[in-house]
């Protein structure tokens, strides 16, 4: 029998329209729960299938930075995260979950 070949899954290569972009942050916000890292990595995610070099210069952020802040290893203030957010095009909304 011969010998198969595997590589990594990296998300990023399947990220090809904004459809698919909004369909796979909404689904990592389902998964997340309360897991701030995994929606960090998951924009770190769309970043690099964006590309980090442009957002960078949009967000006026350092690349090697945003790599960083979005590894899911950072841990990026808000302010960054509204502003990679607004740069790859994203909305952030509100949903009432449960009345109050």
């Amino acid at each position: 029998m011969g010998t198969i070949k595997l590589r990594k899954w990296d998300s990023a290569e399947h990220l090809k329209t904004d459809d698919d972009t909004a369909l796979y942050l909404e689904a990592c916000f389902d998964e997340a729960g309360e897991d701030a890292a995994f929606i960090t990595k998951a924009l770190g995610t769309i970043a690099r299938a964006k590309g980090m070099t442009q957002l960078a210069k949009d967000t006026g952020l350092g690349r090697e930075s945003l790599y960083k802040a979005l590894s899911g290893e950072g841990n990026p203030s808000f302010a960054t995260i509204l502003k990679v957010m607004s740069a790859l095009g994203i909305k952030l909304h509100a949903e009432i979950t449960h009345p109050v």
